[in-house]
């Protein structure tokens, strides 16, 4: 590695010192690691393989890495520049997330500084072997290599340089290193903080290169893209090529709000050479031919440098804001987990007082979760899943209202349709007419007759019938009990899980939560058991005056259809409707005797049908009253109640000393969680105060403009000595603020060209365009690149 000492003007009062703090203060967070956890303002550099990106690099910095034409770049390698008196070099391994904990450890370690740069490429190939990239091993990693450059004559600036990507699997990259690569690629570009340096080659076709389509698909609106064209001097002068390059670098063919750049890098196989004659024969090229009339602005590694400067000061101002947020709330993420694992557990005396903190939470949150007030934010929302399953009370009463349902329609064995609808199973009912069922009663009596008179039934007739009518009653009670405990075993699991640590949380589950919630089912069940048993065992028992009007109204409404089918023969209607009209003479005398003489010839089933219809409203009473047991003897009494006693500050100072360290000892996992949250944490709390120092600062000049809305060949303003060549585009305004400058007319200005930008077809070439012209003062082939402003309109942007 080579480091070239380069001077220019246009670094000299880039930055203001309040721009360098910010940058440096960014930097410091990336060093210690913020970027783990939100995405950081970073210019990344981007472009298939051998399109020129080493050299763009070098070309910025004057870090001259020791890559040859035929090798590309082998990981994301993050250069930090930063202009100090001193001159010093450091090189460090950031590893990826997706390596091993030991990996980890092992290539954070790696961290060398120099005071020359004589051993640097050592240093770099002993880094390569640490990632064990080698020519046999692995040709690509995704750690990322960190290379600090500082010197006098250093840009203040940082870019990430990442791996070319690949068209095609060779002899060299297998379709495994074609993945990884394009992978890697792609997760810097979607970071929405990242600006995307994309380069491409004039050597080869602008639409066969893979680097714009990802950008496209990373950047869809390209406000975050500054495309970078190479090796222009390939191009035939006068050819179609050079002139869709020339139309590329003028943001017409694919449009960017940041623009495009030219550089005439040199060929890395000509031999040393040194910056200064990198930089006099790109100036000498960029002087002839269709060259010659693009901006200064637009061209050359001198105006790059500045524009990149102002491009990361801008997108860093922009994002501050979102920044500070996004920082807040990872801190506050992470200081609940630091929470929940609670204070360092050393001795008896610290597990047993943890304990009882997090029992005092958790009996909190269950008593109000039993008594229906969901004012914590433990409950969140109650459209979520989870928050409804939070809110036992609502759960139980909705499930008591199920099984309400249910066993009112399902509960009994047989039900009495119409004949036509008879001897068919619905729902697990059996249907059943009533003369059919009035017979199979005829039959079982006949079984079962004692000293009762004819037409009269034994009383114990109604028990066999209600016991055999309440049949399903044992299954649906038991599968009701069983839903509301495992609804409470779930809300418990969500509860501990809130109040403690992973591992406490589980411990304390297997030890105290499953053995207590086991025996309140075991309860439950015996209870649910001895509710039922006096219905399936005892006789009839009721002094509800319920049953004697029910019993009524099962008479009555049976007499009713009777009658109705009476009175429907006789006048020969199909409904008694109040409204029917009979013209004829009645005899009604012969409709009293057809009421009257309506009577059961069979004394036996007259009886049956009593005693049909003395279940029948028994069985109303009992059901009514067995739902309300459920509810309140045995859901309520037996397992809701008792919920609030299970863990709480009282049973952890009388449980065992063992007990007490098995569940509440901290175990290894733990110390190291602890250990990174409250690194994660010192990160987050350096980070946020490090951006708010800034928050109301003046970060940008009015001057900053960005935007390449639509460059130009060659203005008349080009070469004038007073025009500022730094002017061009960079960075955007920060959301919800006010532009940094406002364009006012003047009288002369002239309108520009617009084009629409192409679009992608499926294989990811560019589309056609058409080009719509306004009319103006100039040709097609003048643009105005920079109108002049009005300084009394221009606007500092201040956050705060």
């Amino acid at each position: 590695m080579v480091l070239k000492p380069f001077q220019t003007d246009a670094l000299n009062g880039l930055c203001s010192k309040d721009q360098l703090d910010l940058l440096d203060s960014i930097d410091c967070l990336r060093s210690q690691g913020i970027s783990h956890y939100v995405s950081l303002p970073q210019i990344i550099v981007c472009g298939d393989q051998s399109s020129g990106k080493s050299s763009v690099l070098e070309a910025i910095s004057g870090v001259s890495f020791p890559i040859k034409s035929n090798l590309c770049t082998r990981f994301p390698t993050e250069l930090v520049l930063r202009k100090t008196s001193q001159i010093g070099v450091s090189v460090s391994i950031v590893p990826h997330h997706s390596r091993s904990e030991s990996e980890q450890l092992a290539l954070s370690g790696f961290h060398e500084r120099l005071d020359g740069f004589e051993g640097l490429p050592a240093l770099i190939e002993n880094a390569k072997a640490a990632m064990g990239i080698s020519t046999h091993g692995r040709a690509f990693s995704k750690d990322l290599l960190r290379v600090e450059v500082s010197g006098p004559d250093r840009p203040h600036l940082t870019i990430v340089d990442l791996p070319g990507l690949i068209h095609s699997e060779t002899k060299h990259q297998s379709a495994s290193d074609v993945e990884l690569v394009q992978d890697v690629v792609q997760a810097y570009m979607k970071e929405p903080r990242s600006i995307i340096l994309a380069v491409v080659s004039a050597k080869n076709d602008a639409a066969n290169q893979i680097v714009l389509k990802l950008a496209r698909a990373a950047d869809k609106k390209g406000n975050r893209t500054l495309g970078v064209i190479t090796k222009p001097d390939v191009l035939i002068a006068g050819s179609e090529s050079e002139a869709l390059y020339v139309s590329l670098a003028r943001n017409q063919n694919v449009e960017f709000r940041l623009g495009w750049h030219v550089l005439k890098n040199m060929d890395s196989e000509l031999g040393d050479w040194t910056l200064a004659d990198r930089d006099i024969k790109e100036a000498e090229f960029f002087s002839q031919g269709i060259w010659e009339q693009m901006s200064r602005s637009l061209v050359g590694v001198d105006k790059l440098r500045s524009r990149l400067s102002r491009v990361l000061l801008g997108q860093i101002a922009t994002e501050l804001p979102s920044l500070v947020e996004e920082i807040e709330t990872k801190y506050n993420a992470c200081r609940q987990r630091l929470d929940r694992l609670g204070e360092p557990r050393a001795t008896l005396a610290e597990q047993r007082l943890y304990l009882i903190h997090i029992s005092q939470s958790f009996q909190s949150l269950v008593k109000a979760a039993i008594d229906g007030t969901y004012n914590d934010p433990f409950f969140e929302d109650a459209k979520s899943d989870s928050g409804y399953q939070k809110r036992i009370r609502a759960v139980v009463q909705n499930l008591n209202q199920d099984f309400a349902n249910v066993i009112a329609k399902r509960g009994h064995y047989r039900e009495i349709t119409k004949p036509k609808s008879a001897n068919r199973v619905h729902n697990g009912v059996l249907h059943i007419s009533r003369d059919e069922f009035i017979s199979q009663i005829q039959n079982l009596m006949r079984r079962t007759r004692g000293r009762e008179l004819p037409g009269t039934f034994n009383p114990m007739i109604v028990a066999d019938l209600f016991l055999e009518q309440s049949t399903p009653w044992d299954a649906i009670t038991q599968s009701h009990i069983d839903k509301v405990w495992k609804a409470t075993k779930e809300f418990f699991g969500l509860t501990v899980t809130h109040v403690a640590d992973a591992a406490t949380s589980n411990a304390l589950f297997q030890k105290i939560f499953e053995p207590a919630l086991n025996q309140l089912l075991e309860t439950l069940r015996t209870k649910a058991v001895e509710l039922l048993t006096p219905h399936q065992k005892s006789h009839p028992i009721t002094y509800n005056r319920y049953f004697i009007e029910t019993y009524q109204k099962v008479r009555n409404e049976r007499k009713k259809n009777e009658y109705s089918q009476i009175i429907k023969n006789f006048f020969g209607v199909s409904s008694l409707e109040p409204s029917t009209y009979i013209q004829q003479q009645i005899n009604l005398q012969q409709l009293l005797d057809a009421l009257v003489q309506r009577t059961e010839p069979d004394m036996n089933r007259f009886a049956c049908s009593e005693a049909l219809d003395c279940m029948e409203a028994y069985y109303k009473v009992a059901l009514k009253r067995f739902i309300d047991d459920i509810a309140i003897e045995a859901i309520e009494s037996k397992l809701i109640s008792p919920l609030g006693d299970i863990f709480s500050p009282v049973t952890v100072t009388t449980m065992p000393d063992d007990l007490v360290t098995h569940i509440a000892g901290e175990s290894e996992e733990n110390r190291a969680q602890r250990e990174q949250l409250a690194k994660q944490l010192d990160v987050l709390t350096k980070g946020s105060d490090t951006c708010k120092r800034f928050i109301g600062v003046r970060l940008l000049n009015e001057d900053d403009d960005t935007t390449q809305s639509d460059p130009e060949l060659k203005n008349a303003n080009t070469n004038d000595e007073s025009s500022d060549p730094d002017e061009a585009p960079c960075v955007s305004p920060p959301r919800g603020a006010r532009p940094m400058t406002q364009s006012v007319p003047s009288p002369t200005a002239v309108e520009v060209v617009m084009q629409k930008a192409p679009t992608f077809d499926d294989s990811g070439h560019w589309g056609s365009t058409s080009k719509k012209a306004r009319k103006g003062k100039v040709s097609t082939n003048q643009a105005i690149f920079e109108n002049k402003e009005d300084p009394s309109e221009l606007q500092p942007v201040v956050f705060g």
